[in-house]
């Protein structure tokens, strides 16, 4: 099992708790995932992290830009938005679920987005599970 936290975000990763082997948090909140929505999740917001770093040398200083990317997770579909400057960022999502599926929604402020997306982007157990689905 591998736990990461810090203020406003945790994530825990247990292959043995299926079918929802991660835990997502943010403030005041936390959701289980299964291991393909958790993947899904990661691999969405490094796409908005990329299309902020393509954008960035674009954007005056203290402009502010709203990224958006959906995917599919089935049975239904992830939202996910990035708003902010490319130096200072918050990140929010959507699960939207298909039949008898459960849905979930939840954000992280400024600090804990970039510290929720670098523990996703580096986190051994989730890349093993990945690599399982």
């Amino acid at each position: 099992m591998e736990v990461q936290e810090g203020p406003g975000w945790r994530l825990v990763v247990d292959p043995q708790r299926q079918p929802f082997p991660v835990l997502i948090g943010g403030e005041a909140w936390a959701a289980e995932w299964t291991a393909s929505e958790a993947i899904t999740l990661r691999r969405g917001l490094l796409q908005l992290l990329d299309q902020l770093k393509q954008l960035a040398d674009q954007l005056m200083p203290e402009e502010s830009i709203t990224l958006e990317a959906e995917l599919p997770c089935p049975p239904g579909d992830l939202w996910m938005e990035l708003e902010g400057r490319p130096s200072a960022w918050q990140l929010r999502f959507v699960l939207t679920p298909g039949p008898t599926r459960r849905a979930l929604e939840g954000a992280w402020g400024l600090d804990a987005s970039w510290a929720m997306v670098a523990a996703l982007e580096q986190c051994p157990l989730l890349d093993q599970l990945a690599a399982g689905a």
